[in-house]
């Protein structure tokens, strides 16, 4: 760190002389966004998403049939309006006359139920299919029992889409702002199979279309000139620069090189504060960190073993040390504030105990499952590149050593982590995070369903849990669904197979010079509402 501090301003001298200031460059180009993004997509089919990084991608590629605005108010997108039938089964949208592909193609409703047919087809490999089981026979032709044309989705005419439900779902709207209610353009998905996604080949409806993909170094993206309020995008191109290193962005931010970046490396946010003042972007955001035991190794099959590696966590320590308090100490697996759930989520029955107690019970619960420091236990704590995630791991790691517990580390990056956990079974205890789609419990819940394979990374199976889950997708009374979501969460914090840790707050930098970034608790920031000045 020191000798990069000496040498950047010799640097930047040298640079100013020859004329080649990366600062001067951006300022020639004053309608460029260069945007710091959490890592490389996995993929750019909206159908097999599942990152953040990769949401923010498709929120400027593409357009749903509603949108989230900067302040993450659900607004009409695609759609211009749709009206909801009395018994809430049935929603009728009507779409824009003109709405537009970038090729030129008119938006229609029949893509609307081909996209949602694709992602349901099991040879998609849609690992997120299940957010959009709410659709009548979704499930059923995800699982093969159905066939695509089943699907309760269907085109009255050319701009009028009616959509049936299983059952009513309060959330269904905000819902669909997920890139998983992306449309595919029908026509470049069957001439180009899975090379629909590649820049040459790719057809948008948002105000963004692909330039480039170049990984590990950039996403270039310029305005879409069919887009139908592309007069009124201000920024003309987006260059999304993938960067891990949390510490590397802030660096380039404050070298003049990036407008924005998408997270912070947590143990410089107070001399961040200092010295970029309201630079620094602190907000709260729907989302948990957590860490995925694996129920399929033999050790962490017991349920005492993955209840004492919980009990013992310290998270007002990682909240306040290691999270310079950007985090919130978590005991529970929804976060607070959630819509849809009156009278709060459970909490674990140790959560007001003291630390030295919570250590002793914890202790004996190992010493019952045969593990302590004269039968220690060994486990590997797997997570992606990020300061951030490695000093969180390792304080973890000093707090299991009184249990007898011994760590080893494996660091991936972004993209191959997160394959890891959906794809294989390669692992023992796994960093993860869940930012909330919509505002509704059932969308942390969700996540430890036997049948979740995309999502549920420790291979949990409750047939208790599973029956309270489809009990409360079948009750249409909020409150009544509420206590049945909440006796769901009691039953996961009894087993345990996700350890809840902290609750996020989202952490940017965003530059003076970005107008229109607005805070919100989604943590959205569509580019097509903000602009650039000197």
């Amino acid at each position: 760190m020191l000798k990069l501090a000496v040498v950047r301003p010799l640097l930047a001298g040298a640079l100013a002389a020859a004329g080649v200031v990366a600062g001067a460059n951006m300022a020639l180009a004053e309608t460029t966004y260069i945007r710091g993004n959490d890592g490389d997509p996995e993929t750019l089919d909206q159908h097999k998403t599942s990152t953040v990084a990769e949401a923010h991608l498709f929120r400027d590629l593409y357009e749903g049939l509603v949108i989230n605005d900067s302040k993450a108010d659900v607004i009409p997108g695609a759609a211009e309006s749709w009206e909801v039938s009395d018994d809430g089964l049935t929603y009728t949208f009507k779409l824009r006359d003109d709405a537009t592909w970038s090729n030129g193609d008119t938006v229609t409703a029949e893509d609307f139920v081909f996209s949602f047919q694709r992602i349901m087809t099991p040879e998609t490999g849609a690992k997120y299919a299940n957010i959009l089981f709410p659709i009548k026979n979704a499930e059923k032709i995800n699982k093969g029992e159905m066939e695509p044309t089943e699907l309760g989705a269907r085109a009255i005419d050319e701009k009028t889409l009616e959509i049936t439900l299983e059952q009513p779902t309060p959330y269904f709207i905000e819902l669909l702002t997920h890139q998983t209610g992306l449309p595919v353009h029908k026509a470049s998905v069957e001439e180009h199979g899975s090379d629909f996604v590649t820049p040459e080949n790719m057809v948008t409806n948002g105000a963004y279309t692909l330039v480039s993909f170049t990984p590990g170094d950039k996403i270039v993206m310029e305005k879409n000139p069919e887009f139908r309020e592309s007069d009124s995008a201000a920024i003309d191109r987006i260059e999304y620069l993938p960067i891990e290193d949390r510490a590397t962005c802030v660096r380039r931010f404050e070298a003049g090189e990036v407008h924005s970046c998408s997270d912070l490396p947590t143990e410089q946010i107070t001399s961040l504060k200092e010295r970029l003042g309201d630079q620094v972007r602190i907000a709260p955001y729907l989302g948990t960190y957590y860490f995925a035991l694996n129920t399929e190794k033999e050790a962490l099959k017991d349920p005492k073993v993955r209840q004492a590696l919980a009990m013992v966590i310290d998270r007002e320590f990682l909240a306040e040390e290691i999270w310079a308090g950007a985090m919130l100490p978590a005991y529970s697996l929804v976060p607070p504030g959630i819509g849809n759930y009156e009278g709060g989520g459970a909490t674990v029955e140790w959560a007001e105990m003291s630390p030295l107690d919570r250590e002793d019970q914890a202790i004996a619960l190992m010493e019952e499952a045969g593990y302590g420091p004269d039968n220690p236990l060994t486990l590997e704590i797997s997570y992606n590149n990020s300061e951030n995630h490695k000093n969180t791991s390792t304080a973890i790691a000093d707090m299991w050593k009184p249990l007898g517990v011994n760590v080893t580390f494996n660091v991936r990056d972004l993209s191959a982590h997160y394959a890891t956990l959906r794809d294989t079974s390669d692992y023992e205890v796994a960093r993860a995070g869940w930012i909330g789609d919509y505002s509704d419990p059932q969308n942390f819940l969700f996540l430890v369903e036997s049948d979740n394979t995309g999502f549920n990374y420790a291979k949990y199976k409750n047939p208790e849990y599973d029956a309270l889950m489809d009990q409360a997708a079948a009750e249409g009374d909020l409150e009544k669904r509420a206590e049945i979501l909440r006796q769901a969460e009691t039953v996961f914090l009894r087993d345990m197979p996700f350890v809840p840790l902290l609750f996020y707050s989202s952490l940017s930098l965003v530059s003076p010079k970005l107008q229109g970034w607005e805070d919100n608790i989604r943590n959205v920031h569509p580019t097509r509402f903000m602009s650039l000045s000197e």
